[in-house]
């Protein structure tokens, strides 16, 4: 069953019994622009006991706040019974809510006027207590009432006008834009998941460059991410870099995201990171180890942001080997096939290119890159061993570090089709490193 399915059969379900209930927030503003809706949301004036009885099975989600999770054939629904919210304490949730018999005082509560809309998923009645029908027209996200309020009472709110407008392509209203500059402070006061959660969607929802032009203006960038905000005015040399200074390059680079995961949509973000504290002019601009600078810079945010330790180690890789591309067409056989089987590749392949598409606008190395790499296959990327540890002591070779240098010639050696079995591999290292010291057993 569908989430759509499952709504429709919650609405049917309850108006039968006598209930009011209708299709609310984000997927109604979402049937309504024509785009597909990923969550559905059921607003009612059955409180949550009523829903429990009558969806055996369900759970409740917000048990302070009237919100029932029905599930059945796989797909789930959230049921929130009409309310409005007392104070908020916390700058997150209301200390508590008061039911409500009908659904005007439901929708006043809410943050954008554009996710303040009941839909009859049967006869598609809207109802709008807060004009988001026409902001929906006009393209603007609006907050409902006074925008300080708004925003005072859950902090988030101010990310979520920037991933909403980036996202839809909509303008923020001038007294809502004007209230997140003066409150931008505020986000500080949010946990750090929360944060990373919104900045992830504003990357990977499509508008990353408006979003991030709008984090910026309200001075929410700031706040967030100070590393980035420093790449303002940082140049760059023009014979590599014609589009301008670091930022307008980041720009440029995140307007050409294409529903990236969020590892590659922090890497691209974060990619030259390290050039601001590295930027010195020597002849010319020059950005000398700002590829380790920046995985260290990067590597604070992650920490500070609370990403998970394997997204961490993905976009820490997609840092420290933007640069080695340039590098390709003077690699040994050996060291291109490593640098091709880093892990997750493609990511590094997909940076590369829109890192280029964002500067130079040259493509070649990209091109020959993605040709070796897709003309490849994985046993040329990594064969199997020829000898391990043991086959060296088995030689009379004592553990040592010396072990790590002649497995690494061995496979080198073998990357580059110069050597092919076990016996080939010993001779190598008794040529290279000499016979071992003492008799093996």
């Amino acid at each position: 069953m569908s989430r759509e399915a499952l709504a429709r059969h919650i609405i049917g379900t309850l108006r039968a019994r006598g209930h009011q209930a209708w299709l609310v927030g984000g997927c109604v503003r979402d049937l309504l622009l024509r785009v597909p809706a990923k969550d559905y949301d059921v607003a009612t004036d059955a409180r949550p006991e009523r829903i429990l009885e009558l969806f055996p099975g369900s759970g409740q989600v917000g048990a302070h706040f009237g919100v029932v999770l029905v599930r059945a054939g796989g797909a789930e629904v959230e049921v929130a019974t009409f309310r409005s919210d007392l104070a908020y304490s916390d700058g997150r949730r209301p200390d508590g809510v008061r039911y409500e018999a009908g659904p005007r005082e439901d929708a006043l509560r809410r943050d954008f006027t554009i996710n303040a809309l009941f839909l009859d998923p049967d006869t598609g009645r809207v109802l709008d207590f807060v004009g988001g029908q026409a902001d929906l027209r006009a393209g603007l996200i609006r907050a409902i009432g006074d925008p300080e309020a708004r925003f005072r009472e859950d902090h988030l709110r101010l990310l979520r006008a920037v991933r909403f407008a980036a996202r839809l392509g909509f303008a923020i209203d001038g007294a809502t834009l004007a209230a997140m500059a003066r409150l931008d402070r505020l986000i500080l006061a949010v946990s750090a998941e929360r944060v990373r959660d919104e900045l992830v969607r504003i990357l990977t929802e499509g508008g990353a460059r408006r979003g991030f032009e709008l984090l910026d203006v309200t001075g929410l960038l700031r706040d967030v991410l100070p590393e980035v905000a420093a790449m303002h005015g940082v140049a760059q040399p023009p014979e590599y870099h014609p589009e301008g200074d670091v930022w307008v390059h980041t720009l440029m680079l995140l307007e050409k995201l294409e529903r990236p995961t969020p590892a590659l949509a922090m890497g691209a973000l974060l990619h030259d990171v390290g050039k601001p504290p590295t930027f010195r002019v020597a002849g010319r601009i020059r950005f000398d180890g700002h590829v380790e600078a920046g995985v260290e810079i990067a590597r604070r945010i992650l920490a500070r942001l609370r990403f998970s330790n394997d997204e961490t180690g993905q976009v820490l890789a997609l840092v420290a080997n933007h640069m080695r591309f340039k590098d390709v067409g003077n690699m040994r056989e050996s060291t291109l096939k490593r640098f091709l089987r880093l892990p997750r590749f493609d990511e590094h392949l997909e940076l590369h290119r829109l890192d280029c598409l964002a500067s130079h606008g040259r493509l070649e190395t990209y091109a020959l890159v993605k040709s070796r790499y897709e003309g490849m296959p994985g046993e040329e990327l990594k064969p199997a061993l020829l000898i391990t540890g043991r086959d060296l002591i088995a030689q009379g070779f004592e553990p040592g570090p010396p072990f790590a240098r002649m497995l690494a010639a061995v496979e080198d050696a073998q990357l580059e089709g110069r050597i092919r079995t076990r016996d080939e591999a010993l001779a190598l290292i008794l040529g290279e490193f000499g016979a071992p010291t003492r008799a093996g057993t």
